[in-house]
């Protein structure tokens, strides 16, 4: 039996990088797939991809800043499957990279309203459903930037760490209906969204940073979901669980 055998999954931003990854690995493992993201042409394109492949999927277009779209995407799940198992609450910005003082108020609001508020919009829709049936896994993607700051990346500091804080609120407030809820802390990994924003110089630093000397690839992050995912990780709930090449350990 596969490892997620009837089980449904959502996963937001789903279309490229570690959205993609693990939506091509949990429809392989078993599960049905609901896949989010604001890019149709990309979230399409995975969706066919997992149909292909021999899994089942549905594609919604949702913007996860937006409450209505996660209480959309949460309706439409249960009209289409019947239920709730998994939710990856992943999609996410980068953001522009400024001190504080010249950070522009607009960009701010952005950051948060994507990273923080639309985790914390896709559980308020997420967590009833599956508290109806006593079980499910929850996990929100943070960052090891949730941990640590980083010079000139303060709205997704910010976001990140308050995305930490609110999983482990989540975990206090549902331990005991049968529902997990855990963060995980990817360092940089090799996405569209970092290639395509540094130059090979850029590159190069950003991966001597970390203690590997390379920067993470998708599917890595992609193994630590599955794990969490699954019944194997029945008792681990309310954790932050960094995969980060060593980043951290400085």
């Amino acid at each position: 039996m596969k490892t997620l055998e009837n089980k449904v999954a959502i996963i937001t931003g789903a279309g490229s990088g570690i959205g993609k990854s693990t939506a091509l690995l949990f429809a392989e493992e078993g599960a049905k797939i609901v896949l989010t993201d604001i890019n149709e042409e990309h979230g399409n394109s995975v969706f066919k991809e997992i149909e292909a492949n021999g899994g089942v999927a549905i594609f919604i277009k949702a913007d996860t800043s937006k409450a209505e779209d996660s209480e959309m995407t949460v309706k439409k799940t249960i009209e289409k499957f019947g239920q709730l198992d998994i939710a990856i609450n992943n999609a996410g910005i980068g953001g522009p990279t400024e001190t504080i003082g010249n950070y522009a108020i607009e960009d701010w609001d952005k950051v948060i309203s994507i990273n923080l508020s639309g985790v914390f919009y896709g559980m308020h829709y997420q967590l009833p459903e599956m508290e109806k049936t006593g079980k499910g896994s929850i996990i929100n993607v943070a960052s090891i930037l949730g941990q640590v700051g980083f010079a000139n990346s303060c709205a997704y500091v910010a976001a990140k760490h308050g995305v930490v804080g609110l999983t482990k609120n989540a975990a206090l407030e549902y331990g005991k209906t049968g529902v997990r809820v855990n963060a995980v802390g990817p360092a940089f990994i090799e996405t569209p969204m970092v290639k395509d924003s540094l130059s090979e110089e850029a590159y190069n630093s950003l991966a001597e940073m970390h203690p590997m000397g390379r920067l993470g690839q998708p599917n890595e992050v992609a193994e630590l979901f599955l794990w969490l995912a699954s019944d194997k990780a029945s008792f681990s709930t309310g954790a932050y669980y960094p995969i980060d090449g060593g980043y951290l350990a400085r």
